[in-house]
């Protein structure tokens, strides 16, 4: 009996998958999130404070961008439910090419986790008071036991958040030595190469994203100075 041979290779393309902003997003909150690390070590307050605001601009630019944004940025092409996700992962093995346009079933979730605690990272530093004469600027608009519980809060989310970006680097790591999809690529260009017959994503007006960074930075601009 004749073994079956394989078809033709699927013609693919380099297809614009993720915007500037959502790359930028990644890339400076990253870069923000060690910023604030080092600043807490090296006693620099003042540059803490500063991140934290940046970090808190960004994550509210990012969430109203996964409502506004482009096609891949939003939270309604990739959430997808729980089942799809488990799904997703029990069928992580070697051989399938990537065909995912932007985050997959599983990646979905732990966007939204990392948003979550990015989130809460920065508005419970703004309430929190270090007992050193460094508090946030609303720390002494709420009771001191109030203040106390936030700022216990904001370590641990910090803690919650290395974890989570831990394990962010090491399923990256994982699709790229088991499955052979490069992740980080199309992060850092923007582009990724696809089958032909995938259209590509719409992407969302600069203009639109530009003034919903304004007026995140405007909330958070105002939020700073209530204190």
């Amino acid at each position: 009996m004749a073994a079956e041979t394989e078809g033709p290779a699927e013609a693919v393309r380099p297809v614009k998958v993720w915007d500037g902003w959502v790359r930028l997003c990644h890339w400076v909150i990253l870069v923000l999130l060690g910023l604030s690390w080092w600043s807490v070590q090296a006693g620099r307050m003042q540059i803490h404070f500063l991140s934290g605001y940046a970090v808190l601009t960004l994550v509210l630019f990012r969430l109203a961008w996964g409502v506004f944004g482009s096609e891949t940025a939003r939270f309604r092409h990739f959430l997808r439910s729980p089942v799809a996700a488990l799904r997703h992962l029990a069928e992580f093995r070697p051989g399938k090419p990537d065909r995912e346009v932007g985050h997959n079933a599983a990646g979905g979730w732990m966007v939204l986790v990392l948003l979550g605690l990015l989130l809460a990272q920065p508005l419970t530093g703004l309430f929190a008071d270090s007992g050193y004469g460094d508090y946030g600027p609303l720390a002494k608009l709420v009771e001191s036991d109030v203040s106390d519980r936030l700022t216990g809060l904001h370590h641990r989310i910090f803690s919650l958040l290395q974890i989570a970006v831990l394990l962010h680097v090491l399923a990256v790591l994982a699709y790229a030595l088991v499955k052979r999809h490069d992740l980080v690529r199309p992060m850092v260009t923007g582009w990724k190469r696809l089958p032909a017959s995938i259209p590509a994503p719409r992407l969302g007006s600069p203009l639109l994203a530009l003034l919903l960074l304004a007026a995140a930075a405007a909330i958070v601009f105002g939020l700073s100075s209530l204190g």
